[in-house]
């Protein structure tokens, strides 16, 4: 079977080289892709949030059996609706599924209903009461821009003059543009976060391993939110208990609100979570694979990646059974000097020999004149797996030096706490 898979960073090359191991698969496709990605699949010119050209391809190459629709964006846009109405297969959720992640609102309303832990919140529409609010309310808290804003949407505000600022840059200045227009301000949770990937069919929720993203650019959690600068799984203080408390607090109550909002999701919901004094609490929702979390956690997935989707889209997830390497993965992040604001691209990339179980996922990188070159904030992202946290930590950052392009930026302490 052929597969398109849509996006272009490092997640989407983490899904096609796991996608690339499974002999049910033939050609791959990947639309707009990186120089990464060309190595594994044939990179197509079409944008990610074109669906029209995504559905015109798609038409044209009959033996596309599946199109894995992975970022953010054109799930909200309704891609796989698009896709499903022609009669094609897609992975991932419809528009109306992908809400619960392009509308923190939606995810927050949806929580208060179900009763499921989060954060106390409020949503405001207008500047002025939102204004009023942060002048009173408990400080520090937390302001989410209610639509999608490439991860960066949230500020962590630990004083009512930092709250006030953030306040206007969002609704004032449209710093995340109209993603902003509504916020989402909730109360600072304190505790060690976690990631939980999971598949689910609408019914039916199988949690991945935990991981835990650093989102911060700078060490020691410094500095402005990114996409995500590097991350570690499985992550040791996510216990055995605390799963089993999440399946029945959080994970199936989400997936069953979901199909009873008439919504339900297939696919991969991503489970932001707070290991909080008060117990485990939601802190978001992603309705995809997340970035750089994809990046450590399919390389320890044994099973046929491929078998998985479809039994996502089919509805017999209830008779998979997940299996992982017994083994560890940390991902550290290179991004272009100045990234998460400005920076620039077009620097050349060398890449030296690397030790065993080390892969680097291509995330902001192309081909100029025939050579490899920076072409996003997050460049790339250095892969190791090893028997234990600990040792895929020194072995990744050991292959950080065979890897360098101009005023390359990383954090040094990934899986460090």
């Amino acid at each position: 079977m052929d597969i398109l898979v849509i996006g272009g960073g490092g997640r989407e090359h983490a899904i096609v080289k796991k996608l690339s191991e499974s002999e049910r698969v033939g050609k791959i496709y990947c639309a707009p892709g990186n120089a990464g990605i060309a190595e594994l699949a044939e990179c197509v010119a079409i944008s990610a949030t074109d669906i029209d050209g995504v559905v015109n391809f798609v038409t044209q190459n009959p033996n596309i059996g599946l199109t894995v629709v992975a970022p953010d964006d054109p799930l909200s846009l309704g891609m796989v609706d698009a896709l499903n109405a022609i009669g094609k297969r897609a992975f991932g959720p419809v528009k109306g599924a992908a809400r619960i992640e392009a509308s923190k609102a939606f995810a927050k309303d949806l929580m208060k209903k179900y009763g499921i832990p989060t954060a106390q919140y409020q949503t405001f529409s207008d500047y002025e009461a939102a204004k009023a609010y942060l002048s009173e309310c408990r400080i520090p808290v937390v302001l989410k821009a209610d639509g999608l804003a490439l991860g960066k949407g949230v500020l962590i505000c630990n004083t009512r003059e930092e709250a006030l600022e953030g306040i206007a840059d969002m609704m004032q200045e449209k710093r995340f543009g109209s993603a902003g227009s509504t916020v989402v301000i909730e109360e600072f949770l304190t505790g060690r976060e976690v990631s939980v990937l999971a598949f689910t069919d609408g019914k039916t929720v199988l949690p991945m391993l935990p991981s835990q993203d650093h989102k911060r650019a700078y060490d020691n959690d410094q500095g402005l939110n990114t996409g995500g600068m590097g991350t570690f799984c499985p992550s040791p203080y996510f216990t055995k208990e605390m799963q089993e408390e999440c399946m029945r607090t959080i994970f199936q109550p989400t997936v069953d609100a979901m199909a009873k909002e008439g919504v339900p999701f297939k696919g991969v919901l991503y489970f932001g979570l707070m290991m909080t004094p008060d117990g485990v609490k939601v802190i978001e929702y992603n309705a995809r694979f997340g970035d750089p979390e994809t990046q450590v956690v399919l390389p320890l997935l044994t099973n046929d990646l491929l078998s998985v989707f479809e039994a996502c889209i089919d509805g017999t997830l209830d008779t998979v059974t997940l299996e992982w390497k017994d083994a560890a993965a940390v991902c550290v992040i290179m991004a272009s000097g100045g990234y998460p604001e400005s920076y620039q691209k077009g620097y050349p990339i060398t890449i030296g020999a690397l030790e065993q179980n080390v892969v680097i996922y291509h995330a902001g990188t192309a081909f100029k004149d025939g050579k490899l070159v920076t072409a996003g904030g997050r460049v790339l992202g250095v892969t190791a797996i090893d028997s234990d946290l600990v040792s895929a930590r020194e072995k990744a950052y050991r292959n950080l030096s065979a890897v360098s392009f101009e005023k390359a930026h990383y954090r040094t302490d990934i899986g460090k706490k």
